[in-house]
């Protein structure tokens, strides 16, 4: 009886090990985005996400609500880096069971031989019990292996998630002086438009063209990323690549002759591909629905022909943009509600009421004429 018990824990020890470094590998050594994909960090991190939302909104003042809910991508981090240690111990722990008759003192109990890989793993072995054959030597070796690889791994993602986080953050950083906080495509165009701002439109567009480039490539192998948040006020980045797509759109749309419609158009192909695939990440079915209103589309153009574009608001331009925004704000205000994102003047709920407990940050000021 005792042996089938002991080629069961080693078996079943055995299976948990392959399923953890087979994740940790998907995961961590190489990250890629893939169909029926079954990652720990996708089963975890959702349900765990819904929770903390739940929590960190229940404050009434906005600033309280964007740093408990700013806490959870380290901290989901930490969370999973846990569980894969964890599961590493438990299945050392019961390969090591499985042999314990192979170690001096012989283990009594599985809580004992828990202990043993625990110490082994971390590693903080004491030489209370010593393996003495050769197959629980060969456990020791390889879980002391592992126990170092796993810490290599988690300073190789701390690196990696950093400067993935640092390069998405920066261009968002910069968009203020053009779009304000929270980003609006109109005002983005009406500084843009300003005496002093030559050629800063279609800058712009390239910067965000490889932004999106960038962001789709990272945050599908490592989606952990979109709950790290921007740490500056008022601002998020889906709010701010929305700007940027609706002023490609409105430039595509809406306006005669201007000259930076390639770089709008390059920027709005890649960028509608960055929501499909960041919508295929969190399940998300898109709807062809351009979310704003006719009357605020017109508005934005009065605005912009008073800044000095030559746009056109008729039914034929409304419908052109209308069906353009349709191909991504769908999709862009389901991920900036999910993330729970600062509302901003046309990306994620504009109703929402702690948006007017903070002044919009106005951009730059336009140079004297």
């Amino acid at each position: 009886m005792d042996f089938f018990i002991e080629v069961a824990t080693t078996v079943l020890g055995l299976a948990l090990l392959a399923v953890t470094l087979y994740d940790l590998f998907q995961s961590v050594v190489l990250p890629r985005p893939a169909v029926n994909k079954v990652q720990l960090a996708r089963i975890v991190i959702r349900p765990l996400w819904i929770a903390w939302r739940w929590i960190g909104l229940r404050s009434s003042r906005l600033d309280r609500n964007e740093a408990r809910l700013a806490a959870f991508g380290p901290i989901s981090l930490l969370v999973l880096f846990g569980i894969w240690a964890f599961a590493l111990v438990l299945a050392y722990g019961l390969i090591i069971y499985g042999v314990r008759d192979e170690f001096r003192p012989v283990l009594q109990d599985f809580p004992e031989a828990f202990y043993v890989s625990a110490s082994t793993l971390v590693p903080l072995a004491y030489g209370d019990f010593i393996p003495e054959q050769g197959f629980a030597r060969t456990v020791i070796f390889f879980e002391s292996l592992n126990g170092v690889a796993l810490a290599a791994l988690a300073i190789t993602l701390l690196f990696e998630l950093y400067g993935a986080f640092r390069s998405r953050e920066e261009p968002v950083v910069a968009l203020d002086a053009l779009a304000g906080a929270p980003a609006s495509a109109v005002q983005l165009l009406e500084t843009a438009a300003a005496k002093g701002m030559d050629g800063i439109l279609k800058e712009t567009f390239d910067e965000w063209r490889g932004w999106s480039a960038m962001v789709l490539e990272s945050h599908l192998a490592y989606p952990l990323l979109v709950y790290f948040r921007s740490s500056h006020d008022n601002e998020a980045w889906i709010n701010s690549f929305g700007a940027v797509m609706d002023s490609a759109a409105l430039v595509m749309s809406s306006m005669e002759e201007e000259p930076t419609a390639g770089a709008a158009k390059l920027m709005f192909t890649v960028g509608n591909h960055l929501v499909e695939d960041m919508a295929w990440v969190f399940g998300l079915k898109l709807q062809s629905d351009a979310i704003i209103e006719q009357t605020e589309y017109v508005a934005a153009i009065a605005r912009l022909k008073a800044a000095g574009y030559r746009a056109h608001d008729g039914e034929a331009h409304w419908q052109k943009f209308s069906k353009m925004r349709g191909k991504y704000a769908s999709g862009l205000n389901q991920i900036a509600q999910w993330l729970a994102a600062p509302p901003a003047p046309w990306v994620g709920d504009r109703s929402y009421l702690p948006h007017r407990q903070r002044p919009r940050r106005q951009p730059a000021p336009k140079p004297a004429s």
